[in-house]
């Protein structure tokens, strides 16, 4: 009888195991209802405040993600955000040290902030970034893995490092490729120079 309860046991904990695989979900509209082709979300993607996240068509955001958009997120058309990725629009991080148990006790706290994050046009977020409030990324632009993202950076950045500065341009990246590849000059410059 104990070898039978294991088997049932085993191909109940694989039946459930496979349904809570994450799965990417598609979308038509975004969080405003506002008709969005292609929208891409994983299930696992944690989303915070959606009413306050503007997400535009052909957008995916991967696994294991965080999202908290409080104080507005715009993601732009085409941005890619990989996996293990956290996107706050308020931190605690300063205020919680210096208040310690009185935290709770104030509704003004010195240290804490809070800001907008924007996101532009096919940006491509790597894996385990964080990205902080008061933060405008340009558009085109790469943020390498494990960076650590706060403040403003311009068009076409390659962004690295904790704090992330802007280490290089993805316009000499996309100039090389395009000189072996001229058929998709006319894609790229379709959105690259407006």
């Amino acid at each position: 009888m104990r070898n039978v309860f294991s088997a049932i046991k085993r191909v109940y904990l694989r039946f459930f195991a496979s349904q809570a695989r994450p799965i990417m979900v598609y979308y038509k509209r975004n969080f405003q209802k506002e008709k969005k082709e292609n929208i891409r979300i994983s299930s696992s993607t944690f989303l915070d405040y959606k009413e306050r996240l503007k997400i535009d068509k052909e957008v995916f955001i991967g696994h294991f993600n965080f999202i908290e958009a409080s104080n507005g997120i715009e993601i732009e058309e085409g941005v890619q955000i990989t996996n293990y990725c956290s996107i706050t629009t308020h931190s605690s991080h300063n205020s919680i040290r210096l208040y310690g148990e009185k935290y709770k006790d104030f509704a003004n706290l010195v240290g804490y902030i809070k800001g907008s994050v924007f996101i532009g046009k096919y940006t491509f977020v790597g894996p385990h970034s964080v990205i902080m409030p008061k933060t405008r990324i340009g558009k085109g632009s790469l943020v390498s893995a494990y960076s650590y993202v706060q403040g403003e950076f311009p068009d076409f950045s390659i962004i690295a490092g904790n704090p992330a500065t802007v280490i290089g341009s993805t316009k000499k990246m996309d100039q090389r490729i395009l000189e072996q590849h001229a058929e998709l000059k006319p894609f790229y410059e379709a959105w690259a120079n407006d």
